[in-house]
């Protein structure tokens, strides 16, 4: 995944932008999966999806691309959240709080909102640090597990919303999975991942 200058590898992986393309397809669901345990759930997923017990209004004919890499980073184990394998799959939760730093006088430190997918994690982990260590900013870090599926979702909620809002029903609005995420995440919100595609349902 990413850009290489290793030619035996293939042009594919020169161009960095895979994810970008891959997106362009609706029948393909892809994933930047930061940690191991982030592909099991969605490995596990994509065989239920694919081959065994479709959801409802599911769409069965799909098929994945995931991007992995070879570099030997730090494999933590699954974080205890309840709704993880549900956060994976739609593409996005939080990794690591922040930490707990003492007030800047205003109420609190600074906050910030570091969102990372892939390798980028920790990187992010890594600008999370240094922003309090440094600064005094407590910087929440997300694990952005597909950037296309926060994208999709967010154009399936708009488009929901305004055909509701065209027939003039009482049709409760839908919330996006990244706006959900977010709503209660104070502070900027910045965007680090080896590859990026517009957002503008955040």
């Amino acid at each position: 995944a990413g850009r290489t200058t290793l030619n035996g590898e293939g042009l594919q992986h020169e161009d960095g932008h895979s994810l970008l393309l891959a997106s362009t397809n609706p029948a393909c669901v892809s994933y930047d999966p930061a940690f191991a345990y982030e592909l099991a759930i969605i490995v596990k997923d994509a065989l239920r999806r694919m081959y065994g017990d479709a959801l409802p209004g599911e769409d069965t004919n799909v098929f994945y691309y995931l991007t992995l890499y070879n570099e030997p980073k730090p494999q933590p184990p699954a974080p205890d959240l309840a709704d993880l394998a549900e956060a994976v799959i739609r593409g996005m939760y939080r990794f690591a709080a922040a930490p707990e730093l003492a007030s800047g006088g205003n109420g609190g430190p600074p906050r910030a909102q570091v969102l990372a997918s892939g390798t980028a994690i920790h990187w992010a982990l890594d600008a999370q640090r240094m922003l309090a260590e440094e600064w005094g900013v407590a910087a929440d870090v997300w694990s952005v597990t597909s950037w296309t599926e926060l994208r999709r979702d967010g154009l399936t909620c708009d488009s929901s919303n305004r055909l509701a809002a065209a027939s003039g029903g009482e049709t409760a609005q839908r919330v996006p999975w990244v706006t959900r995420q977010l709503e209660a995440a104070p502070g900027p919100v910045i965007r680090s991942g080896a590859f990026h595609l517009p957002l503008s349902v955040l």
